[in-house]
């Protein structure tokens, strides 16, 4: 039993109050946390670039109905089995100009080897919206495509003729209502046309004097008479009639490249390597999971891409063992190479080659060259 004194006063403990110490403390806890909270909020001017999708050149992709269908088909050849991979690589970036990525998101990549954060104009150009970059980015894979095939195909021994093509018109300019997206340019002045430069110089050479084109349209050939205006070109005053040109080529065989979502340069040398392997007896990467990057043109000149940092953590997660890169990105892959894959240094499609062969035929891999620090 528990008793109580009806006497006696019981006076509560006096409250402790906080020191100088602790109160600034909790006060600079609040403001940060504040702080932190409107920065959440704001604005910031970085995307973030990660390991996108990876695709077997060799293997299927979906079609824009879905389907799986060999990402490189051919006909009009003898075509022959391959096996284990040649893989391309894709960047997928986080955030554009019309949603950037919160200074947490920004914070959590900045710590993750596989990601990298960027500032967004290296990425999304003053002045150019999404759709704008999204389009050019489907140009840019159209053409490599192309370069790629007449790469291989040149590579096998075909001839393959090329023609320049018109991409785009500029509205209200000397070519508008007189030439049209696709249309290939096949003469200029009676001179046969095998260069994009062979139009502009030809234009140039006349000083203005209206130039006649002989062009193909929906397999029709016909003649076209364009008088050029002069206009300021990057602070020089030239002739000009308003067309943006591609390179088109006359392929001996058809080759199909099925890769629906995906836009971009960089997948040129793998796509050529692809062709190859499937146009040439044995496989050309002995079985094994290959992975690599690079554009491509038809001369077969590899080129650097951007990301290449996520596609070696792309390469190394799809389960690739060799990883081609281009020469010219060498210094952003020293010190960047997942454990596990070995890179090699290639400036042409023949270097490319040249791995492959080593790699199929147990030839001396210390031998090639590799990226080392500069």
């Amino acid at each position: 039993m528990t008793l109580f004194d009806e006497n006696t006063t019981v006076e509560p403990a006096p409250r402790q109050r906080w020191g100088r110490r602790t109160t600034a403390g909790a006060w600079a806890v609040c403001v940060a946390l504040i702080v932190l909270l409107v920065i959440s909020f704001l604005p910031t001017a970085y995307v973030i670039q990660q390991k996108g999708p990876v695709y077997n050149t060799l293997g299927t992709a979906q079609n824009a109905d879905g389907e799986d269908v060999p990402l490189i088909s051919i006909e009009d050849a003898e075509t022959y089995p391959t096996a284990g991979s040649l893989d391309l690589l894709t960047v997928q970036v986080v955030g554009n100009r019309e949603r950037t990525p919160s200074w947490y998101e920004l914070a959590a990549a900045w710590f993750d080897p596989s990601r990298a954060v960027v500032p967004i104009d290296s990425i999304f150009p003053a002045g150019q919206t999404t759709e704008q970059r999204n389009e050019d980015s489907v140009r840019l894979m159209v053409d490599s495509q192309k370069e790629a095939t007449a790469a291989a195909l040149t590579e096998l021994g075909y001839d393959v003729e090329t023609h320049p093509s018109v991409y785009a018109v500029s509205p209200g300019s000397a070519a508008d209502g007189l030439l049209e997206n696709g249309d290939l340019i096949l003469t200029v002045d009676g001179e046969p046309t095998s260069q994009l430069t062979d139009v502009s110089d030809r234009i140039a050479a006349g000083g203005g004097e209206p130039v006649e084109m002989t062009i193909e349209r929906s397999g029709q050939e016909q003649a076209v008479e364009i008088t050029p205006r002069q206009e300021d070109v990057g602070g020089e005053q030239r002739w000009i009639v308003g067309i943006q040109l591609m390179t088109d080529f006359d392929f001996p065989i058809d080759v199909a490249l099925q890769l629906n979502n995906v836009g971009g340069p960089s997948a040129g040398m793998m796509f050529a390597l692809g062709i190859i392997d499937v146009l040439t007896p044995g496989e050309l990467n002995g079985g094994q999971e290959v992975a690599g990057t690079g554009t491509i043109d038809a001369k077969g000149v590899v080129g650097p891409i951007g990301g290449i940092r996520q596609k070696l953590y792309g390469a190394k997660d799809a389960g690739a063992q060799y990883f081609l890169a281009p020469e010219s990105n060498c210094n952003e892959v020293v010190g960047h190479v997942p454990d596990g894959l070995r890179v090699f240094s290639v400036a042409t499609l023949d270097d490319s080659l040249a791995v492959l062969d080593a790699i199929r035929d147990g030839g001396d891999l210390d031998a090639l060259a590799a990226c080392a620090a500069s």
